[in-house]
């Protein structure tokens, strides 16, 4: 049949892509990012740890080049970049990235610092001793085996993993639609926590937390979450815990002291977390400190010096909390492929149950596979003894006979192997004392054959073999070895410090200067007169303000949106200052309406161009970040203007010409939104927008350093969102007050 008769019709773009993209899909979930439970491993740590099996570099034999392995891998199993294999391999290696290293490095494997390792051909590598616990029995048919790529060898499904590797060594990965997050725990822990499992098979969740603690990491530090909160991440297997360097303070005559942090967070470079508190530090966002600095070696060490001995040491540190990544949060997202290959997301209890299952499996498999061995072995006992019983007729039939195999099968009912057993006899193992030996054999076996019968059977016997073999693990691996002792230290988070910053920065008058352009500075001092101050070309003053360091200033801007900028981050001295946009994160098409020093209690009038406002509280418009706070929803209109509440009247005009007066009291204090109607209007929309008291009048301006109040307002006032009347004569032409 041709391609042409197998033809059966157009398949559509969109149903090409999803089957393609589904394929990739699972490739990349099974073959790629999520690890097994069963053994803990993606498919490329497997094969480096299988490869390393079969170069036999295990703990007692030589080290080999990383190249070498590497190329095993590559070439036999793995068929991608050698760089991305090296790299995996390179982290099995590093102690403070892997909580029980697989791989023993020689040769620069990188530092915590950051550092790269040196290139393959340079490093060598062997298996450690907790590495072969993963691959113990894998040649007595306890795991299946599957071909390779190319189908010249084989490699093996999972490993046979005598200790829950997934929770000790933790696993990261992005697959297509999901991804894995799971922090390595302490090994003694989850030992304890299996065993209790096995001993009782309802230990619920809350029992086995008794025993696991939570993360322990390789960096150690302080893990501060309360243990409701803990529990609840391992029963649904997603959740995130807060990591902290761990500190303590040196005590110095005098009263002085310093800070020393001793272990940094998990899965920090010490170079960008040192680089990026030096960039803190020099935007004076770490008012506390006087200097810091990094003496590490092999040890971590960085000291950190108050900038007085006043200054609280707790107080100190949360400020550099806060700020840095000396404190941050790792996840918890137990996704994992299961027992039955599904990728889903397990819970403690469950993770352990499928290894606990798999361990049953191997046993079960292991016992089998020797049950097989001891079948043949007794069957060529059986027919070695049939020749010592006949050993002169055994030795004649060899002599004379043409076809000594077959007449010896025939006359004593032999098998096949038996009779080739026989003909592989050596002469120096005729002895009289050869016999009593392999009767003594054939005991033993038949004894082991009628207890590994008993263990296939009896699930309590497996059930207490895994425990013997968890106990062995604890015994060697455990929290009375430097290797298993726990790290990281397990805090109930106390009551919050509150860190006032703003107390330790110098007041000093200031006054700030923003350009139309949005460049902005401050020039020390309050000036009442900066008619000669320079801007850059076509450029020109915009708003001049008086404030101290210690303020906050307030922007608001055509988009609706409230930004907030301290007074001491503003730049100082001389030259035109810096552009608005490296304070705040404004978008391009966003214009200055307003620029003011908050001030708590004050209230604001709000309003946008489609004639919509309402009051809202100082404190609600201040902004925790960059990104500014989004307070009036102008939709595709924009904000018009912000004016401080002073007064028990508001003044809208439209440019109509239309003036509206009305009281305060009918607009609504909210904290977002758009607002209620100011003024009804009909093809136009509003101008400005101002507050007063009745009793003194309304005023605007009349050119320069000339104003015009109007006491006798009645004409003008009525209702909110009414159309109002035209505005009085000598009202400016622009419609603005």
């Amino acid at each position: 049949m041709t391609n042409s008769d197998a033809y059966t019709g157009d398949i559509s773009f969109s149903a090409a892509l999803s089957e393609r993209y589904l394929a990739y899909s699972l490739s990349t979930i099974m073959s790629r990012s999520l690890p097994d439970v069963r053994d803990g491993l993606k498919p490329v740590h497997r094969r480096l740890l299988y490869a390393m099996h079969q170069l036999k570099l295990n703990p007692e034999n030589g080290f080999k080049k990383c190249a070498r392995v590497v190329g095993d891998v590559i070439g036999k199993y793995h068929p991608h970049g050698d760089t991305a294999v090296y790299d995996a391999m390179v982290r099995l290696a590093q102690d403070f990235a892997v909580r029980y290293p697989l791989v023993e490095g020689q040769g620069n494997f990188g530092s915590i610092d950051g550092d790269n390792p040196a290139a393959m051909r340079y490093t060598e590598a062997r298996l450690t001793a907790i590495a072969l616990e993963l691959l113990r029995d894998i040649n007595r048919d306890t795991v299946d085996f599957r071909p390779t790529y190319d189908g010249e060898e084989s490699e093996p499904v999972v490993m046979p993993a005598t200790f829950p590797n997934l929770l000790a060594n933790g696993s990261e990965g992005i697959a297509v639609g999901m991804a894995t997050s799971i922090p390595p725990h302490n090994l003694d822990e989850l030992c304890e926590a299996a065993q209790a499992l096995l001993k009782k098979k309802s230990t619920d969740i809350e029992e086995i937390m008794e025993i696991v603690q939570g993360p322990d990491l390789p960096t150690g530090g302080s893990l501060l979450e309360n243990k409701q909160a803990i529990l609840e991440a391992y029963k649904s297997g997603r959740g995130s815990f807060r990591i902290r360097a761990k500190w303590e303070k040196e005590e110095h005559e005098r009263g002085q002291y310093q800070i020393v942090i001793t272990e940094i967070p998990y899965q920090v470079q010490k170079d960008k977390l040192i680089e990026k508190m030096a960039e803190v530090f020099s935007a004076k966002k770490l008012p506390l400190i006087g200097n810091f600095r990094d003496e590490s070696d092999e040890n971590i060490r960085i000291v950190i010096e108050p900038k007085s001995r006043a200054v609280d040491a707790e107080m100190l540190m949360e400020s550099v909390f806060k700020l840095t990544e000396f404190e941050k949060r790792i996840s918890l997202n137990l996704n994992v492929i299961d027992i039955n290959g599904v990728p889903r997301v397990l819970n403690i209890k469950e993770a352990l149950e499928q290894f606990l299952q798999h361990r049953d499996n191997v046993i079960m498999r292991r016992s089998q596979h020797r049950l097989a061995e001891i079948a043949r072995r007794l069957e060529i006992l059986d027919g070695l003894l049939i020749a010592y019983l006949n050993i002169d007729e055994v030795i004649r039939i060899i002599r004379e006979e043409d076809e000594p195999k077959a007449v010896m099968i025939k006359k004593w009912a032999l098998t096949d192997l038996q009779a080739e057993s026989i003909l592989n006899l050596r002469l120096r193992n005729l002895r009289k004392l050869e016999e009593f030996e392999i009767r003594k054999e054939h005991e033993e076996l038949l004894a082991e054959q009628a207890e590994l019968q008993s263990l296939i059977e009896d699930e309590s016997k497996r059930k207490k073999m895994i425990r013997a073999e968890l106990q062995d693990i604890r015994e060697r691996f455990g929290s009375g070895t430097k290797l298993g002792a726990r790290r990281t230290i397990i805090k109930e988070p106390g009551e919050a410090v509150v860190v006032d910053i703003e107390a330790f920065i110098e007041s000093e008058p200031i006054t700030v200067l923003l350009s139309d352009k949005g460049w902005i500075r401050a020039l020390k001092g309050y000036k009442d007169d900066v008619s000669d101050t320079k801007y850059k070309e076509g450029d020109a003053e915009r708003f001049a303000l008086k404030c101290r360091t210690t303020d906050k200033l307030l922007i608001f801007t055509t988009s609706g949106k409230f930004y907030t900028i301290g007074g001491d981050k503003i730049q100082t001295g001389k030259g035109f200052g810096a552009p608005i946009s490296l304070l705040v994160d404004m978008e391009q098409d966003e214009k200055i309406l307003n620029l003011l020093v908050y001030k708590a209690g004050e209230k604001y009038l709000i309003a946008s161009t489609m004639g919509k406002g309402f009051i809202v509280a100082g404190a609600d418009v201040l902004a925790q970040t960059k990104g500014g706070k989004q307070v009036l929803n102008v939709g595709d209109k924009k904000a018009l203007t912000m004016v401080k509440i002073n007064g028990d009247m508001v003044a809208v005009s439209g440019n109509n010409r239309k003036l509206l007066i009305f009281p305060l009291a009918e607009l609504p204090e909210m904290k977002r939104g758009q607002g209620v109607a100011l003024q009804k209007y009909k093809d136009a929309e509003i101008a400005d927008i101002t507050c007063f008291n009745l009793a003194e009048g309304l005023s605007w301006s009349q050119g320069k350093n000339r104003t015009r109040t109007e006491t006798d307002l009645t004409p003008w006032i009525g209702k909110r969102a009414q159309s109002g009347r035209m505005a009085p004569q000598g009202f400016p032409r622009d419609n603005k007050f």
